[in-house]
């Protein structure tokens, strides 16, 4: 009775690692890279007795000669192969159940995924209120863009150079005399 729930936490820990990365994947077939990281994820790699070598050998092994994933009873003779060489000394039934173990309930790490840094110069380079010369004029005062009226030079049909700084005066100057 013990063993059907183990196999149902085997198979759930095997479809989540099965689509992870993949958005077509079905989850009923395992490639080598995602095999890879459930084994480095669940520890089944402890750099000693089992290697990253050994994984990918265990998984040509049993894989079908022109396939390149494994369902889930390909899956679970690999694991078969891989029990005695991690857990030495123990018998092939203790093994093996000793790597189910290792497995059940798992599912993929995002650790070492990249994240958004806000420290040290980043914060200085994005902020717009410090922003000087024309690249001051693509934002807003809250610092939003302005779009495309910030990248470009609208010009103005005014008669005078930009930023003269006193234009519109010259009919107030025309009138006074």
């Amino acid at each position: 009775m013990a063993e059907s729930t183990d196999m149902s936490l085997l198979q759930e820990a095997f479809k989540k690692f099965s689509i992870h990365g993949d958005t077509k994947a079905s989850g009923k077939e395992l490639n080598g890279k995602n095999w890879a990281k459930l084994c480095k994820d669940c520890k089944i790699i402890d750099g000693k007795s089992v290697t990253s070598t050994d994984v990918d050998i265990v998984f040509s092994k049993v894989k079908a000669k022109t396939a390149r994933v494994i369902t889930f009873e390909e899956f679970k003779k690999a694991l078969v192969e891989l029990g005695p060489k991690r857990f030495k000394g123990k018998s092939e039934e203790e093994a093996v159940s000793s790597i189910y173990k290792l497995i059940e309930g798992k599912e993929p790490a995002n650790v070492g995924v990249t994240k958004i840094t806000k420290k040290g110069g980043v914060d200085r380079l994005t902020d717009a209120s410090k922003y000087t010369g024309s690249h001051k004029e693509r934002f807003d005062e809250s610092g939003k863009g302005k779009g495309k009226g910030g990248r470009e030079d609208l010009v103005e049909n005014t008669g005078y150079v930009g930023s003269y700084k006193n234009a519109g005066t010259y009919h107030e100057k025309l009138q006074e005399k």
